[in-house]
């Protein structure tokens, strides 16, 4: 993963340059004085100044994995930035940035025109969106439950609607167990809960209450596997880490589309719908103008970046959106 460092083959070629310049005279068959020799040394070229300084990013749990992973690397490569990386949720993130407490922020749902407007008033600069993985909303089962592996979006929004009062599984489909639904699910701080809730209940962060909520993906991991009549939904990414305990849902769009199930190919065609969505980190305009913060940036849109959100079990993005990130840097 990193790239072996050009010092010393470049050191080594100079020297045999420098050795061989200048020390050769030539030939006093006549009696002659010789050639004066040039032992002077090319001056060295001025080298780039180090990158210095703190980089502060807080937001999604979801974005998490992938901007922890893109520091530490970054951080290997320039031992004098230190960054932070945070996860209290998409929404907080974007407090966090608007009050100018932190450099970036991690969102799994796009800005706001009143954030961006609040920005723009409290800090005088403003958010440029750059996406940086596909990812889709996994609903996971507990690996006993074999009778659930299929849903319509049409029965998701009977459980987790505002005013649903479905408690058990029979109450979705007759057939099912009567056993009461244990309910999982990001706190409403998260992006991924107003995505959610937009997509499958038809307005953001329009849900019921009554379930164990929490902005820390593992707790909700750690809830659906260990009860088997347990519902929730979280992050691909999450999923995939986990899936020896836990069982995706294939969604069906209505009751005669297909099952989907979450997978690489289906997230990055969308067809694994309506719950597969970019995520994003939004530096603002006057980080961008802090040289560590921007190299930061074009490190996390390299092949390189690329390579770890692919390591982080998400979906890179297409070459065009990287390109156009790329510019946004500019």
């Amino acid at each position: 993963m990193f790239k072996k460092s050009t010092l010393a083959v470049t050191a080594v070629a100079m020297a045999l340059s420098l050795g061989a310049c200048g020390t050769k005279t030539e030939e006093n068959t006549q009696g002659s004085t010789p050639a004066p020799t040039n032992t002077e040394k090319p001056a060295d070229k001025a080298a780039a100044p180090a990158l210095k300084g703190e980089i502060k990013v807080d937001g999604s749990s979801t974005v998490f994995p992938i901007s922890q992973a893109v520091a530490e690397e970054f951080m290997k490569k320039n031992k004098e930035v230190k960054i932070t990386v945070g996860e209290s949720g998409s929404s907080n993130g974007a407090k966090k940035l608007i009050g100018g407490e932190i450099d970036i922020a991690d969102m799994s749902r796009k800005f706001k025109a009143a954030e961006y407007e609040e920005l723009k008033t409290k800090q005088g600069t403003e958010a440029v969106e750059m996406p940086v993985a596909l990812d889709g909303i996994t609903v996971v089962l507990n690996k006993k439950n074999t009778f659930a592996k299929e849903m319509t979006v049409e029965e998701l929004k009977k459980i987790w609607s505002k005013d649903s009062k479905i408690k058990k599984w029979n109450e979705v489909r007759p057939e099912w167990p009567d056993k009461e639904i244990k309910l999982y699910g990001p706190g409403t701080a998260s992006g991924t809960f107003e995505f959610f809730t937009e997509a499958i209940n038809g307005k953001a962060k329009e849900s019921r209450a009554d379930y164990t909520a929490s902005e820390d993906d593992n707790v909700l991991v750690k809830g659906v596997a260990g009860d088997e009549f347990a519902l929730g939904y979280f992050g691909f990414s999450y999923y995939k880490e986990n899936e020896d305990k836990l069982t995706a849902v294939a969604i069906k769009k209505d009751a005669a589309a297909p099952a989907v199930l979450p997978s690489k190919e289906t997230i990055e065609n969308f067809s694994y719908a309506p719950l597969s969505r970019e995520i994003y980190i939004y530096p603002t305009k006057k980080a961008l103008e802090q040289p560590h913060i921007k190299e930061f940036i074009k490190f996390y849109n390299s092949e390189e970046g690329m390579k770890l959100v692919e390591a982080a079990k998400y979906i890179r993005l297409p070459d065009a959106t990287i390109k156009k990130n790329l510019e946004n840097v500019k």
